[in-house]
């Protein structure tokens, strides 16, 4: 996560310098995140029979030949298959393989109501890197700078590091214990039934769950951080380290906000905990666009990150819940894919909004999508509750 918040300080920024047009900019995030949902369905239908940890490592590879492609040369062509390849997040969210693996392994470690609590601590210690990556990224961009680094170079620098840090995950990933691999009842089953994705009982449940979050994701995917990011250096001509300090405080907000989102959830469920803090938080993100000046756009901002994050942990522990534990895994990467696949339309479109000169566009329309979304999601499962709320 802290790779990810780095990489999303500079991304849009880096391919904008060597040339790239903001349509090329879209088209080449949407890649990206098309290149993950392909290595998500590669990796997560072999998961639980060749290894948890082994598929994790290989994921970390690929973070690290994206990176140095990336990071050595403006070859579209090559950029493209690493963004395609790669496990780049655009984003500075959790992408490829890495969440769902983690999803499906997470609920062995504890309670049916413990669970939404280790959801929070996780998705809190992943927003507290993402903010330290951009904190870091946008102090070293603004300081080589200083230095008469071109710019260019200072941003190919914090790719490298990104491509450096996917070897420290993957020595990580190395050291987790046999605990984090699914049951050998659980292998046999995800063997027996992969050519359903891993899904019988909970099928149902699971494919109308994705079809909510695909539009969540497609509406989240028009605003993502990098794009964010180069929005706010076009409408304030603000510097990376500006905009490190900008997303360090935004994902500080966001990991207290999936902590607290554990504690309201224990008392309003998990359904009203996702909906009810959504809403509002996507209200403040239809304002950002409209205001007049650079502090007012950034206290909207961070506003908005203090809560919109709390709907997070719960639907990640909801979804778990629902579903059998043998079919954990399908579900978590059935949903991250579907998730992922939706949101990969979205930066292309944003690209060619902003090429329009509607800078604020991605702001309404996601939105607005996002409310549509809550009030569906509330009315389909208010009725199915997890175990706990039984």
């Amino acid at each position: 996560m802290a790779a990810y918040g780095s990489l999303s300080v500079v991304l849009v920024i880096y391919l904008a310098e060597i040339g790239f047009t903001e349509p090329q900019i879209g088209l080449l995030l949407s890649l990206t995140l098309l290149g993950d949902v392909a290595i998500s369905i590669l990796i997560t239908s072999v998961t639980d029979r060749i290894g948890r940890r082994p598929m994790l490592m290989l994921g970390a590879g690929l973070m690290v030949v994206a990176g140095i492609i990336f990071a050595l040369t403006r070859n579209p062509v090559l950029l493209t298959l690493a963004a395609v390849i790669g496990t780049i997040s655009p984003s500075g969210a959790e992408v490829g393989p890495f969440l769902a693996i983690e999803q499906a392994t997470l609920p062995q470690t504890t309670t049916e109501r413990q669970r939404t609590q280790v959801f929070a601590w996780y998705n809190l210690a992943g927003s507290f890197a993402t903010a330290s990556g951009a904190l870091v990224a946008g102090l070293v961009v603004t300081t080589l700078q200083r230095a008469h680094v071109a710019p260019l170079i200072s941003y190919r620098i914090i790719i490298l590091i990104y491509g450096l840090l996917g070897v420290v995950l993957a020595i990580l990933f190395h050291q987790l214990s046999p605990m984090a691999e699914a049951s050998v009842q659980v292998a046999r089953t995800t063997e027996a039934t992969q050519v359903r994705f891993g899904l019988h009982r909970s099928r149902g449940v699971v494919l109308k769950l994705s079809a909510l979050f695909a539009l969540d994701a497609f509406a989240g995917g028009l605003v993502v951080q990098s794009l964010i990011a180069y929005w706010f250096v076009v409408r304030f001509g603000i510097d990376a380290g500006v905009l490190g300090a900008i997303f360090f405080g935004a994902n500080i907000l966001a990991g207290f906000s999936a902590l607290t989102a554990a504690r309201v959830a224990q008392r309003f469920g998990l359904i009203n905990t996702m909906v009810w803090t959504h809403i509002p938080s996507n209200i403040l993100l239809i304002l950002v666009p409209l205001m007049p000046t650079l502090p007012l756009a950034i206290a909207v901002l961070l506003a908005r990150f203090s809560i919109s994050q709390m709907d997070v942990p719960t639907r990640q522990s909801y979804t778990m819940a629902v579903v059998d534990p043998d079919e954990r895994a399908a579900a978590a990467g059935f949903t991250t894919i579907i998730r992922t696949l939706a949101s990969a339309v979205s930066p292309a479109l944003t690209g060619i909004l902003f090429g329009a000169a509607l800078l604020n566009a991605p702001f309404f329309l996601a939105g607005g999508l996002k409310i549509a979304y809550d009030l569906a999601l509330y009315r389909s499962f208010r009725t199915i509750r997890p175990p706990e709320e039984q």
